[in-house]
């Protein structure tokens, strides 16, 4: 390395890191009112979306990707982008940026193979369940991601809130 390249990498190093985070939202339209796919994690007590972390490397699309195909057992190409979030630090772990893109509706038969480790159970849930069911900011998340994809538009949220302007 030039004294350059390890001037820069050394100032790299000292930049903040973020964690990202990919989900999909699959929906079901077939009834009254539209129902959100939620899975039920071993690991935590709130319900979320199928999606995990995207690793070093990975876009957060082909992260979306790849942790459906490891949570729930089928492929898919994850559609538009409907909301990104940034949230705030929390008391364990710094602050991170998560993207939600858009998984249409399941075709008739798609067979949901859960990933046992990591994943309980999953239900087609309604927006009160939603609420019910994961953490207040995933809630406004999901609900900002409904509307995106009703408006056709993308939003830029903060703790799941959209921001003025953005």
């Amino acid at each position: 390395m030039t004294n350059t390249e390890t001037a820069y990498a050394a100032w790299l190093a000292t930049l903040p890191r973020k964690v990202m985070g990919a989900g999909v939202l699959f929906t079901d339209v077939s009834g009254d009112e539209t129902k959100v796919l939620l899975v039920e994690p071993t690991y935590r007590d709130t319900w979320g979306l199928p999606g995990g972390v995207v690793e070093a490397g990975e876009s957060p699309r082909d992260g979306a990707a790849r942790e459906t195909l490891e949570e729930l057992g089928f492929q898919i190409q994850p559609g538009r982008l409907l909301v990104v979030d940034w949230i705030a630090p929390r008391p364990i772990g710094g602050d991170s940026v998560d993207w939600m893109f858009e998984g249409g509706q399941l075709p008739e038969g798609t067979n949901i193979v859960l990933q046992e480790e990591e994943l309980r159970s999953w239900a087609w849930c309604t927006t009160e369940e939603v609420a019910e069911r994961t953490h207040e900011r995933l809630a406004r998340r999901i609900a900002n991601a409904l509307t995106a994809q009703e408006l056709g538009v993308t939003f830029y949220l903060e703790n799941g809130l959209q921001v003025s302007g953005a």
